[in-house]
């Protein structure tokens, strides 16, 4: 049976191997700071819309406008994590939601989650995703963090199997797999990253 070490260093290997970016992070608050770090160095994402340059109703200008500041997302952290959060992001001068998703047009410059397990021989995070908000979080944010424990992490998709049937019993249910940052080709084999997800996928592997 492979080492926790062991486990971790596979991790390491297969998640970058797919573009992932793989951080250790000693505490909950080292996860804050780089979040923050990074969303301040990163550019904003916008709402691309033509003919903002042309003569236009104020309606039309607002719209060209919809994004006023960078974007954090982070539903489903425990509320005094997400408090602390969001007054880092407030002294910043960034946005941080927990929920409102679908409000946020421009886009999410960062989504900020935690993983359940982490699946070794292929560099994989789980996450159980209940809520919409989550799993969007995932989905639409520019660069996906997500926290994953030392401790959680698993050599193959058999050694969590039964910890996925129990979560599976729950109603609604929805397990999300994610191996690096999103990753399109199109028919001639062009590899395009960002194209139907997250443009970069951060991983913070915490000690514990």
């Amino acid at each position: 049976m492979p080492s926790k070490e062991d486990l971790y260093q596979t991790f390491v290997q297969k998640a970058e191997l797919v573009s992932a970016k793989v951080t250790g992070i000693a505490n909950e608050d080292e996860a804050i700071k780089y979040v923050i770090n990074l969303c301040g160095e990163k550019e904003a994402c916008q709402l691309l819309i033509s003919g903002c340059e042309a003569d236009l109703s104020d309606k039309a200008e607002a719209l060209c406008e919809t994004k006023q500041k960078k974007v954090i997302a982070a539903p489903g952290l425990k509320a005094e994590l997400y408090e602390k959060l969001a007054a880092q992001a407030e002294k910043a001068g960034f946005e941080c939601i927990d929920k409102g998703m679908r409000d946020h047009l421009a886009g999410v410059d960062i989504g900020f989650t935690f993983a359940e397990y982490g699946i070794a021989d292929t560099g994989t995070l789980m996450l159980d995703c209940p809520g919409e908000e989550l799993r969007l979080a995932t989905m639409v944010s520019e660069f996906h963090v997500c926290v994953l424990p030392k401790s959680k992490i698993k050599a193959n998709t058999y050694a969590v199997e039964k910890l996925m049937l129990t979560r599976m019993k729950k109603t609604p249910d929805y397990l999300a797999f994610i191996t690096g940052a999103s990753r399109t080709a199109d028919i001639e084999r062009v590899l395009a990253l960002g194209v139907h997800g997250p443009l970069e996928l951060h991983i913070l592997i915490l000690e514990d």
